[in-house]
Formats: structure tokens, sequence, C-alpha cells
């Protein structure tokens, strides 16, 4: 993420906190008096001691060429607020830090992160085990795709069950077939049945209208299904996105792509057992756009930020037939956007939505970058938001989610009732926005 010789502005290093209580924290140790012993080096690596409430001082260190952050405090977020201060103090001017040699306790981190990252060199010998593993992974995906298969047509029975005695089965107090069968699809090895599964079990009584939106959602989930059971007869891309919907482990399988990626929005989702941080990117060059996901403990913030409003230089790797991509290489410091991606109306917006679909029908979401609209809240005979696009005399239902509320009236200050640019969400529920541009400053503002 760094050049030689190049250290980046206190804007870029507080964009990578996780949270606004973090920047705060980290700001204030961004300064010499409680740190000792800190230095950098030429490869980007940057270390230090910061005086605690303890008698031992944390341990941090840093590699800006990730970046990555290791810290001896018992903090769970990612980056720390330390890490964040050693950072802050690494960029000023005021005083320059001290190069040298990494202390003995930050060059063992060092030595095996980058060891890491450049993987390890293959003996013949060593090609040898890596065919006899092959051939292991092979069989042991063989005997999880048949657990997967049983617990799909065990899906499968249920469903029959639930829609052949009537959704009003599913508002019985005490109702436990929910949680029953998501138990099963993970004894089957198919995290992503359960996690549909619960979702059926919070749609009874969530509101009017919920037997509708649950016999969607049972529709989509045996879609699924079939789709499992009859793989061998889909499109490689196809089958590529049932795979990995129903929850088995995928790779990315294209080239990797490099390109000055925008950070259009960063996100996290929790639930009890994870955290799922979502980062939707935009490429300048390919005119790609691009998800990237990553998960972390219950309780842990996910490993990878970004700064939002920014442009990374950075490898991608597309997952085949899906938005998803790995996060790869990221060769210099974010640098600042200097335009929106080119925008869409809203018909243009749903009619990709609609596209989309072909390649994946599970896909809740597009990435849309809409231009010409108006936030309008709700009148007297309406109940949702709506972007109203004048130019078409169309209006397009913002999602309805009690907790974004507040970033809606945002964004209608933002636009001051005047056609902006937002970036957001479009799917079967509507559009939900995430990012927008006030036409004064052409400048990306997060709503999430």
């Amino acid at each position: 993420m760094t050049q030689q010789g190049v250290r980046w502005t206190s804007e870029q290093v507080l964009a990578l906190a996780p949270d606004e209580a973090s920047r705060k924290a980290g700001s204030r140790l961004g300064t010499a008096g409680p740190w000792s012993e800190s230095g950098c080096d030429d490869a980007g690596a940057v270390w230090g001691l910061c005086k605690g409430s303890g008698s031992k001082p944390y341990r941090t260190v840093i590699d800006t060429s990730g970046p990555g952050y290791k810290c001896s405090c018992p903090s769970r977020k990612f980056p720390c607020k330390h890490a964040i201060g050693l950072l802050l103090l690494w960029s000023t001017d005021e005083q320059p830090m001290p190069a040298g040699a990494a202390p003995d306790w930050a060059e063992q981190w060092l030595k095996g992160r980058r060891a890491r990252a450049k993987g390890p060199d293959q003996s013949p010998t060593e090609r040898d085990v890596a065919l006899v593993d092959g051939e292991a992974a092979r069989r042991r995906w063989e005997k999880r795709a048949d657990r997967i298969s049983t617990g799909a047509t065990e899906l499968e029975q249920r469903l029959a069950d639930l829609l052949s005695g009537g959704l009003a089965a599913a508002e019985r107090p005490g109702y436990g077939l929910w949680e029953e069968t998501a138990a099963r699809m993970v004894d089957a090895q198919a995290p992503g049945l359960a996690a549909r599964v619960r979702e059926l079990g919070a749609l009874p009584n969530s509101g009017p209208g919920w037997p509708t939106r649950l016999l969607e959602e049972c529709a989509l989930l045996h879609l699924l299904d079939r789709a499992w059971l009859g793989r061998a007869g889909l499109p490689d891309a196809l089958a590529a996105t049932v795979r990995s919907r129903v929850g088995a482990p995928t790779a990315p399988q294209d080239p990797a792509i490099r390109d000055n990626w925008q950070v259009l929005a960063q996100y996290d989702t929790v639930d009890a057992k994870l955290t799922t941080r979502r980062i939707w990117l935009y490429g300048k060059k390919s005119g790609r756009s691009a998800l990237v996901l990553d998960f972390g403990a219950a309780g842990r913030a996910p490993g990878i930020a970004l700064p939002v409003g920014q442009t990374v230089d950075a490898d991608l790797t597309p997952y085949r037939g899906r938005l998803r991509a790995a996060l790869g290489e990221r060769y210099t410091t974010p640098s600042e956007p200097d335009a929106p991606p080119p925008g869409v109306t809203a018909t243009e917006a749903v009619e990709r939505y609609g596209r989309a679909l072909l390649n994946d029908p599970w896909l809740d979401a597009y990435p849309v970058t809409l231009t010409g609209v108006i936030p309008t809240p709700p009148n007297n005979d309406e109940t949702n938001w709506q972007l109203t696009d004048i130019k078409q005399e169309l209006a397009l239902p913002i999602t309805q989610n009690a907790a974004a509320r507040p970033a809606l009236w945002r964004l209608m200050a933002l636009s001051e009732g005047a056609p902006t640019t937002i970036f957001g969400e479009c799917g079967h529920r509507g559009f939900t926005p995430l990012a927008a541009w006030p036409e004064d400053t052409k400048k990306l503002v997060p709503l999430t």
C-alpha cells in the first residue's frame, strides 16, 4: 500500500480506523509522548512501544506494504488505537521517526508475514507431496458434496411439509423447525443453506406481508436445492455460483485485475457467530464493480479495512460468475478519486439488476450509481422513502430499514432538494443508499 520513502497523510491513516471511537483514541496516541523505541525501515515496517495502563508497554508493529498490524493490547478492533496512533506518529513531519533495524519481537512477526506472502519454494519432492494432497482434497470434497446433497434432499422434504401444512404453521409459538433444520444443514456441511434457513425463521410475524416474503424465500431456497442436486447439468459459471451459495469452499478463478479501485462503501453486519464486512469497489480503468468480503469471529472486527472515498491501486481476483473478488497486493498509498463512477437512471438500475439475476438468481443486491435522483420522504399515502427520477417521472423505493432512517434524513439534507448522485445496492426490496456526492463538492459522503 505504500512505496518506499512515501509516507501517508493523516487522513489516509484515519480512514483505516474501524469506527469513530478508534479514530479519536488513535488521534490522542499520534504524538511522541506515549511512545518509546519507535522506528521504521525502507521495507515499509513501523514499530514502537506504547505506554498503557499496565506495567509493560504494548508492542505494536505494522507492515505498511499490506497493510498488516500486530499489537499486544487486548483490543478486538483491527487496526487498534495503538496501530492508528503509531501510523499517525510515523506520518508526521514534525519529528521524523528514526530508521533502522526492527527489534527481535517485531522482526519475528515481519519475517513470518512476508514469508507467507511470498509462498514456499517447492522442491520436486514437495511437488509430489502436493499431488498426493490434491488427490486427498478431491476425495474430501466428494464426501462433503455427498453430505450436502443429503442435506439438500432433507431440506426439500421439510419445505414440502411446511407448504402442504400451510404457512400459518410457521406462526405457532415455539415452532422449532427453523433452528432444528439449520442445525441439520450445519451437520451436512452446508453453511449457506443453514444461513438461509435461519433467515426464514426470522420472517414469521415480522410485519405486514410476512407470508408473502416467507413464500418468496421458500421458493428461492427450493431453487437453490434443486440447482445443487442438478449441478452436473449447469453451465460452469452458474454451477460455481450454486456451489458458493450453499456454502461450499470456492476460490477465485478469473485472472487478477490491477486497477485504481474506488472504495465506494464499507459496512459490517453482525450475527451471533460472525461479523461480515462488505466493501464495494469500482475500477476506474476496467469499469468493473467488485465486492470484497471479509469475516471476523463474533465480537472481532474483520481484518480488511479500506479508506472509503479514496482510490486504491491494487490487484483484485474475481470469483467466476460472481461480483465477489479477492483483494490482492496493494501498490501505493490511497489517493482521492476525481469523480463518481458513471451513473444510470432508475430504469437502467432495475434493468441491470434483472440481467445480473440471470447469472445468480439468489442475488439480493446489485451495485448501482444513480444520477439525477432526489430523496423523497413518505407522504400521507406512502410508507417508504423513494428516490425520484424527475426526468423519467419514476420513483425507486428505498428499502425499509429503521436503522437507516437517520442516514436518509442526512441524504436529504445533502441533496437540498436537488438531483443528486447516489451509490447503493439495488435489489428486489428496493434501493439501499450507501454513499452520495453533493453537487457542490463532488466528494463522496458515506451513509453507513
